[in-house]
């Protein structure tokens, strides 16, 4: 499968296209990132160094691709976080333009805003890009469950109310929701959840809660699920082998005790996680 992916990048660790490509390639997927920001490291260190991409340039790179066939077999277009409605602005660019090439390329958006804990982090203009403009075009997005509340005006507590929400976040555009991280009452406290619907299927799965928060953990789930699921993994057999990827990554990383992802030191999770969860049908 052909992916473009257009994310940040940094040389130091592992978020946005540092952390999203290389899983790709390492299940077999050809990837053509497209970087948005080229940093020293990511922003979570307080200081970082080197340049913001500009939409236009980002557009430019699309435009070359273009120019050498390289949309006309893409399967999937992946976005993440958009720092300034330029860059949405051409990632919405670069999905009409795959669209035409391939009409049935698929857009998976990861709507960055925020999280429970400190809320929204993004500008005004981005929390209204992209609720207002992206995510009608997506046909996946991937929220924690405050940036699905945030879109839809709701605030899911429980299971119902996130399914609830997930309904209304479908009614926008996209069909497909993996909620990744839902928060309530009745879990166990030392577990945490995702939930994934498209349409009307739902399944819900759980895992020991490592704690600690890891860059980029968000951008690899994207990565697998995304791919899976347009690969032709059914939606249960998509967030299973997601999720037991990505528990085995977090898993090596608090192991390591290290506060970047161990990215290339997990590889074999990526195509033969060892760990095997299950989920539960709840649609």
């Amino acid at each position: 499968m052909r992916i473009l992916s257009i994310q940040s990048a940094v040389s130091y660790g592992h978020v946005g296209n540092s952390a999203a490509v290389f899983p790709l390639q390492r299940m077999g997927h050809e990837v053509m990132p497209v970087n948005t920001v080229l940093f020293s490291n990511h922003t979570g260190y307080g200081a970082w160094r080197g340049p913001l991409i500009s939409g236009d340039d980002v557009t430019d790179v699309i435009t070359g691709i273009d120019e050498r066939g390289g949309l006309a077999d893409t399967d999937l277009v992946i976005s993440g976080y958009q720092g300034s409605h330029t860059i949405g602005d051409a990632i919405l660019g670069a999905v009409e333009k795959v669209r035409e090439r391939n009409p049935q390329a698929v857009y998976s958006c990861d709507p960055v805003l925020g999280n429970r804990f400190s809320g929204c982090f993004v500008s005004p203009e981005v929390q209204e890009l992209i609720r207002d403009r992206v995510v009608q075009h997506a046909d996946i997005i991937t929220p924690n469950q405050f940036e699905l509340g945030f879109l839809t005006n709701t605030d899911p507590s429980d299971l119902e109310s996130t399914l609830e929400s997930v309904r209304k976040a479908q009614a926008i555009g996209p069909k497909t929701v993996l909620v990744t991280s839902v928060f309530r009452p009745d879990a166990p406290s030392d577990t945490i959840e995702m939930l994934a619907v498209h349409e009307d299927e739902g399944w819900l799965i759980q895992t020991p809660r490592l704690g600690g928060k890891t860059n980029g953990s968000g951008d690899v789930t994207q990565a697998l699920f995304a791919s899976h699921f347009v690969g032709g993994k059914s939606l249960k057999e998509a967030l299973e082998l997601t999720t037991s990827s990505v528990f085995e990554l977090l898993e090596n990383t608090r192991a390591a005790g290290t506060r970047e992802l161990q990215l290339i030191q997990s590889q074999e999770a990526y195509v033969s996680p060892k760990h095997s969860f299950v989920a539960e049908r709840v649609l």
